[in-house]
């Protein structure tokens, strides 16, 4: 192969390059170790997978054609292979390869497999669907894999994207210890800190809100179908009805959460069976539009009844034209940002276990314990207030654990 056979792909990869910015760079970056062989970034689609493998090469590489960067959805691969542009980029001295949307490319498992053996020194990084599941069997790349997950902004991290103040990440136990003194040093940077949370709640958890302003709730409206219409079947043996009958689960579900499911109900609606019914259920969690919650943690292959349902996101409940209840709100936004970084299962009492230790109850300013009263380790999650008190903790707070 010929190098203007490759100028396409360099073109645009050229092209995406010049775009992008070093203005605002998502702590995964440090996270991430690029000297592995072979990195997998997941997340759902528009949080900035594309964007954190262009910055990485701005960053590290003086010479961007020391490096190649590739989408596998490029008409580009209809008439030549993977292998095809990897041999001719390693011919030419080319050892760091990012790929996208690797999802998109036939077999992309045993491509990926058969090219890190061909090639020791090469180095792969390729981003994916959080929907993407690794096969054990042919094509296995569990053993040689280094495997990250991208969320969508925290409040912390809308906050520095929008350019109002830069806060340091806290852990759980420095919220639940600190938080009358953190939320004393956010608020004298901020001043008010809710409307600027409001914001949040409807359009600061996918990056690319700045680019479409006004149109942001269509816009993620279309990102929904491409998952379901694009993504899903690539990676699931799914048919078009199929595809149809997990929209309107979506949107069924949209309408009602969070829902103790009565699931027969629901499959009665969809006019499927139980295990089709929660075959996709499980498809919208893996694919970041609804969480699932459980009373203890399990593995999202076990496809047991969910005790509760929510969408994954608050911009999503926005963008769906769910019921926007407020309670819903709060009881989303705290889900969505402390399982990023702690396990929170479904408990007896309370709405929220989180790292099999803390109870949470999340609700406005008048909340009282009454529900968790003479519970161990019991907290609650308080929204419109700026500062706690001892075990009221501000529910904003949460939105500084990544």
């Amino acid at each position: 192969m010929e190098q203007q056979d490759v100028q396409p792909i360099i073109k645009t990869y050229h092209n995406f390059l010049s775009t992008v910015t070093l203005d605002y760079i998502r702590p995964l970056m440090d996270t991430i170790n690029w000297e592995d062989r072979l990195i997998e970034i997941k997340g759902a689609k528009g949080v900035g997978k594309t964007t954190i493998l262009l910055q990485h090469i701005r960053q590290t590489f003086p010479n961007v054609d020391d490096t190649l960067y590739a989408s596998l959805d490029n008409l580009w691969f209809k008439t030549y292979s993977l292998k095809d542009l990897t041999d001719w980029f390693y011919a030419q001295g080319g050892r760091y390869l990012f790929l996208d949307e690797v999802h998109h490319y036939p077999h992309w498992q045993t491509a990926i497999k058969n090219l890190i053996d061909e090639y020791a020194d090469l180095h792969i990084a390729y981003t994916g669907s959080s929907m993407l599941q690794l096969e054990a069997g042919e094509g296995d790349l569990s053993r040689r894999l280094m495997d990250y997950h991208l969320p969508g902004l925290s409040f912390r991290e809308y906050l520095h994207f929008e350019g109002v103040a830069d806060f340091p990440i806290y852990s759980l136990e420095d919220i639940i210890q600190r938080h009358v003194a953190i939320s004393f040093e956010v608020k004298e940077k901020l001043g008010s800190i809710q409307p600027h949370f409001n914001a949040y709640l409807q359009h600061g958890y996918y990056p690319f809100y700045k680019a479409v302003q006004a149109g942001y709730e269509i816009r993620l409206q279309h990102v929904v179908n491409q998952v379901l219409e694009r993504d899903y079947p690539l990676i699931d043996d799914v048919t078009v009805a199929t595809i149809e009958k997990t929209k309107k689960m979506l949107m069924v579900l949209a309408q009602s959460v969070p829902q103790m499911p009565t699931m027969n109900s629901l499959y009665g609606q969809l006019e499927t069976d139980r295990n089709q019914g929660l075959k996709m259920l499980y498809a919208l969690g893996r694919a970041d539009l609804l969480m699932l919650l459980t009373d203890k943690t399990k593995n999202l292959k076990t496809l047991s009844r969910p005790d509760k349902i929510f969408l994954h996101n608050t911009n999503l409940m926005y963008a769906l034209g769910a019921n926007i209840e407020i309670g819903t709100v709060r009881e989303t936004f705290f889900l969505n940002q402390v399982s990023e970084v702690v396990p929170v299962c479904y408990p007896a009492k309370g709405d929220f276990l989180v790292g099999n230790k803390y109870l949470f109850e999340v609700g406005g300013a008048n909340k009282t314990f009454e529900q968790i009263k003479d519970v161990p380790d019991s907290f609650l999650a308080i929204d419109n207030t700026e500062t706690g008190y001892k075990n009221r903790i501000p529910l904003w707070l949460f939105g500084f654990l990544y």
